[in-house]
């Protein structure tokens, strides 16, 4: 895989349950299914995060599996990336493992998690350098300005390989209730011309906002990810019905701006 689509879609995440909306797919079934409807309103990506039968944020090569597979049968068309994300109960080596276990295609991982520090780099850049090697698509997830320069400077060190990184800039995470505006992206974006190769870069949005965020980003040359991960609100203020809903305002901004 050598890059995403413009549109992927969040439709679970790591934390979010039918508590928050009725809509929120937890199960196998439930996510394979919203996915193609996903991919029938305009999304050709998904970022899956699994749950446990608990319904708990899992880093489960099976669950995966059974995920992967499911959205192969109903959904061939649809790129899969896999998260790695800890949420507080995972150590980097178990995000790793994660991942030479299942082998998937594509991928999303925080520097911030697997280099933490720099007494990880050694076991990172082996991780990133097999990563390359097995053709896995890593996608870096930075929450600010300030990680765009350390990605920059893992990759000056060949912790990281160098070449065109795949990046999602995330807004909105860290401010006040988790609610981002579009000029968040500014500062990622000036960080960025300071990366040896102009990144492949996405955008995710926490709150209210997100359509617009969105749209910000389509408009600077930049892909997206929607869905319940990040937003449960329409760009009108109201509860979005599904995020099949969310894809499609997405794919309708995306469309007025001849990019679909």
């Amino acid at each position: 895989m050598t890059g995403l689509p413009l549109i992927m879609v969040a439709p679970n995440g790591a934390r979010r349950t039918k508590a928050d909306h009725a809509a929120l797919p937890m199960t196998v079934s439930e996510i394979a299914e919203t996915a193609e409807a996903c991919w029938k309103a305009g999304a050709d990506a998904i970022h899956a995060h699994v749950r446990d039968e608990t319904g708990r944020h899992a880093l489960d090569a099976d669950l995966y599996r059974q995920l992967i597979g499911a959205l192969a049968q109903r959904v061939p068309q649809m790129a899969v990336q896999v998260s790695t994300e800890a949420v507080g109960i995972y150590s980097a080596p178990e995000q790793m493992q994660l991942v030479r276990t299942l082998q998937p295609r594509a991928i999303s991982a925080a520097i911030r998690e697997l280099v933490p520090d720099a007494a990880s780099e050694a076991e990172a850049a082996r991780f990133y350098g097999w990563c390359r090697q097995e053709q896995i698509h890593v996608q870096h997830i930075l929450y600010d300005d300030a990680d765009v320069a350390r990605l920059g400077d893992l990759m000056a060190r060949q912790v990281i390989p160098a070449g065109q990184p795949s990046v999602i800039y995330v807004l909105g995470r860290y401010s006040a209730n988790q609610q981002s505006e579009p000029g968040d992206l500014d500062a990622f974006l000036r960080a960025a011309t300071d990366l040896p190769q102009s990144p492949d870069w996405m955008v995710c949005a926490f709150g209210r906002s997100e359509t617009d965020c969105l749209e910000a980003a389509m408009r600077a040359g930049g892909k997206v990810r929607v869905g319940f991960e990040n937003s449960l609100w329409n760009a009108d203020g109201n509860l979005a019905a599904s995020n099949e809903e969310r894809v499609a305002e997405i794919a309708a901004r995306a469309h007025l701006l001849g990019l679909g």
